[in-house]
């Protein structure tokens, strides 16, 4: 037995004997909770007296509004359960690699009372159990084993998890759903009439399905989802760290069903399937605000949607979970402390770039800064800082909020991106003026940015005078913490280098690591991504270089590796020789021959 588990055994107790505080029933019970939750920082006063509304208008428990309302995590509420009723956590390294005791105590009891036998000890069973209020589980268990029955709280996808690879509960819908989808399917004809698709678009099973769909892209920690019409049935495909991964199928006689609900939650348009539609869904999954932008274009099999998840709980703007080394970000940090100028952060879509710049505003928002941003669209909301949606539809382009924001007395701005010559003019001329200007814009690389910026029209001289710094970056997939090992052969790794390493930089790769593959990774061997970079540091020398026409980039780069500039080729292989990614992902983004 794992030495985890039977620390949790050590701890696990009854209810009675958990100086647990009022129960559900108890009328102070929800002020009892609520001052609890308070108090561990999980929640504010103004959010208590929201949900206590709510709880008494629904005549429900303080704890479930809280979660439905978005207002606490589930695994928030599962930590604020243990300590509240002085229980320990199980964990997702907690639950068994096998069912315990399955031959008494059946799957479909454990899924109705939502418990999970863990561990079984001499004298006791130790049960984890998503209510720990709800007692009648452990009393049957107790009566009909013989022995005692202790407690452990464990949070919901948790414990679903354990259902499904435990117990190979493989079912994503109840048999009932699968019936009346495939009647659903059956009945739908040729779509005519735009009332009738609604309403089958609001029947429960595809509500279910809707919700499902979107719930477990979210618990996998997925980016986006593809809803993807073909001739015989509607793929549903799912980005993980970067890749597409299938995670199911459903017949085509659902598409138009499946495509009016998804846009009917995206406030769209259901009648028109001819033009591409944007739109965003903002609910709660499993107690947690997200942000959902759904994007439908028409294609040969009907819409195509793209359901992009905005997940702040999982957004850490920290530069330490940035991943960036010790160098780049001391760097990065003196360029922030200048009091004007022009650092832009270039790279493909979906490369980091719009966290880096959010984790930066992050940090320079204090109170005598006045911050503003123009974006399109706005991905996450912060508190202190004026965030502008541009509506090209009304007027409202970069150019024209950008002239707009210059007139608000600002200290710091933030442009989404810099797309045409125009919004690059007004952010050179607001660096000018004394303001610290940041942006984004699609390079290949740091030194390449300045290139682009004078094939668009900017003057020479006015890159020099403004630009501070360019920062070029890549995501690449860190290995899996769980499986990796020791590369079994990583004295062969200089041979497979597209490129050596330049003279001066010298690579130990003993400590590289090669990806295995496991459960908790899904077999792929990596989980998570991390950030490899290469910034630009403009100097006297490099603003000289950029003033002059011959300041082309070979000469701009001989100059920046004159100062320490490292590529991002070579900050990935560091990486690499640091054990956090492979040869093969750094390879793969920075598309070196």
């Amino acid at each position: 037995m794992p030495s985890s588990v039977q620390e949790l055994l050590r701890h696990a107790r009854l209810p009675e004997d958990s100086g647990v505080g009022p129960p559900p029933k108890d009328p102070n019970f929800a002020e009892a909770f609520t001052g609890h939750l308070v108090a561990e920082g999980i929640l504010d006063r103004s959010a208590v007296a929201r949900a206590r509304r709510a709880a008494e208008a629904a005549s429900e428990r303080i704890d479930s509004v809280l979660v439905k309302l978005g207002l606490v995590s589930e695994v928030d509420l599962c930590s604020a359960y243990a300590s509240y009723c002085g229980l320990p956590v199980v964990g997702p390294g907690d639950i068994p690699a096998r069912p315990v005791l399955a031959e008494r105590l059946g799957l479909t009891f454990l899924k109705t009372s939502r418990s999970l036998p863990v561990a079984l000890g001499r004298e006791s069973l130790l049960l984890a159990v998503v209510d720990p209020f709800d007692d009648e589980a452990r009393r049957s268990i107790s009566y009909m084993l013989g022995i005692r029955v202790d407690l452990a709280v464990i949070a919901p996808a948790d414990i679903e998890r354990a259902f499904r690879n435990v117990y190979q509960d493989q079912e994503p819908a109840s048999q009932a759903d699968d019936e009346q989808l495939t009647a659903i399917g059956g009945n739908e004809g040729n779509e005519p009439d735009v009332e009738r698709l609604r309403d089958i678009a609001n029947e429960a099973p595809i509500i279910r399905l809707v919700n499902q769909i979107i719930s477990r892209a979210v618990e996998r920690g997925a980016s986006d989802v593809h809803v993807e019409p073909g001739r015989d049935e509607v793929a549903i495909r799912i980005r993980l760290d970067g890749f597409l991964r299938p995670e199911r199928s459903v017949p085509t006689t659902l598409r138009a069903a499946l495509t009016t609900r998804i846009k009917i939650m995206a406030r769209l348009d259901i009648a028109e399937r001819r033009l591409p539609q944007d739109g965003r869904i903002k609910t709660a999954v499993r107690g947690t605000e997200v942000d959902i932008r759904v994007s439908t274009i028409p294609t040969a099999f009907g819409e195509s949607l793209v359901l992009r998840i905005l997940d702040r709980s999982r957004v850490e703007l920290e530069f330490p979970k940035l991943g960036l080394d010790k160098a780049t970000e001391e760097n990065l940090h003196r360029l922030m402390a200048l009091p004007n100028g022009l650092i832009l952060v270039t790279g493909p879509t979906g490369s980091g770039k719009t966290t880096t710049l959010y984790t930066a505003l992050k940090h320079l928002n204090r109170p005598e800064l006045k911050v503003f941003t123009v974006e399109d669209p706005i991905e996450y909301q912060l508190a202190g800082i004026n965030q502008i949606q541009v509506q090209p539809q009304i007027g409202l382009d970069f150019p024209s909020a950008l002239r707009a924001i210059l007139r608000q007395d600002p200290d710091v701005i933030m442009v989404g991106e810099i797309r045409d010559v125009e919004t690059a003019r007004i952010a050179v001329q607001a660096a000018l003026t004394g303001h610290l200007v940041f942006s984004t814009l699609h390079t290949n690389g740091a030194l390449a940015a300045i290139t682009r910026l004078i094939d668009i029209g900017l003057e020479r001289y006015l890159l020099a005078s403004t630009v501070s710094g360019v920062m070029a970056q890549r995501l690449v997939r860190r290995l899996c913490r769980h499986c990796s090992r020791r590369h079994v052969d990583h004295g062969g790794i200089p041979a497979r280098l597209t490129i050596a390493p330049p003279d001066g930089m010298v690579v130990d790769w003993s400590d590289s690591r090669e990806a295995v593959g496991c459960e908790a990774c899904g077999g792929t061997g990596y989980n998570g991504r991390t950030t490899v970079s290469e910034l630009l540091v403009v100097n006297d020398d490099v603003r000289q270089a950029i003033g002059r026409r011959s300041g082309d980039q070979l000469a701009l780069e001989n100059l920046a590796r004159a100062a320490g500039f490292v590529s991002l080729y070579e900050n990935g292989l560091m990486k690499v020789a640091a054990g956090e990614t492979t040869l093969d992902e750094v390879l793969r983004v920075t598309r070196t021959t």
